[in-house]
């Protein structure tokens, strides 16, 4: 009988895992069983001797932080992303640019929380990136933001939603600075529309995963999350194949 694993993976990863693990289970007859969250505080829990088979996280920094302690084994980039700005869809926001909707003051801007949360850390690198370009701007939109999800008491969302949609619908926020794989999901939506950051000051997302369970049934998952169901199942949720492009 096989045993079941136990992966902590980043909130990010669930539209793609979920489809991802269920093929796998039929496949093998082993069994996952999920928690999803910020990956700073699976971090934690995992420190505090939470079990855990795998760690998917959406940034190397975690992962590589319990590799370094003894913790975990292996280091493995298995999927990139990228930043998205979703807006509320109204004539006040229709026709800006991504970088004209963020500096409008007027706005509220809604972000994930940085440390906790690799979101809000590239979000700050974002905005690291803007000041550098724009001098003041970026320092403004650090001062303007809230860190509403991904925090140790942020709100709670409903299960299923995505936040950035959630939180400007239920008025929390008119903006949103969030993970660029979700804009599918977001398109046609009456209530918000997602805003492409361009190449050039967008930043570079990298999922890293590691094993912290020396198992044939935690190689396995890990071995079928590089292979092409698995890449797929990441594709068909938005991601970036860990080999380069889309």
């Amino acid at each position: 009988m096989h045993s079941t694993l136990t992966l902590l993976a980043a909130g990010s990863l669930r539209r793609a895992f979920i489809p991802l693990m269920a093929t796998f289970t039929a496949q093998t007859g082993i069994a996952v069983e999920p928690v999803f969250g910020p990956a700073g505080l699976l971090r934690e829990r995992i420190e505090n001797g939470a079990p855990c088979s795998l760690f998917a996280s959406a940034n190397r920094q975690h992962p590589q932080a319990l590799c370094e302690a003894g913790r975990a084994s292996g280091l493995h980039l298995f999927a990139r992303n990228a930043l998205m700005l979703t807006a509320r869809n109204t004539p006040q926001t229709r026709g800006k640019t991504w970088l004209e909707l963020l500096t409008d003051p007027t706005l509220r801007l809604g972000t994930s929380t940085p440390l906790c949360d690799p979101s809000g850390d590239y979000t700050w690198q974002l905005f690291e990136r803007i000041e550098s370009r724009h001098p003041g701007v970026g320092k403004a939109l650090k001062q303007r933001a809230m860190p509403l999800v991904g925090g140790r008491d942020s709100l709670t969302l409903p299960n299923g939603v995505i936040a950035s949609q959630w939180l400007i619908e239920q008025g929390h926020a008119d903006l949103f600075i969030g993970y660029a794989h979700y804009a599918t999901a977001l398109t046609n939506q009456d209530a918000v529309r997602s805003v492409a950051i361009p190449a050039p000051w967008n930043i570079h997302c990298e999922y890293y995963l590691t094993c912290l369970e020396e198992s044939d049934a935690a190689r396995r998952f890990c071995q079928f999350i590089f292979a092409e169901e698995g890449q797929r199942c990441l594709r068909d949720a938005g991601f970036i194949p860990a080999s380069g492009e889309a």
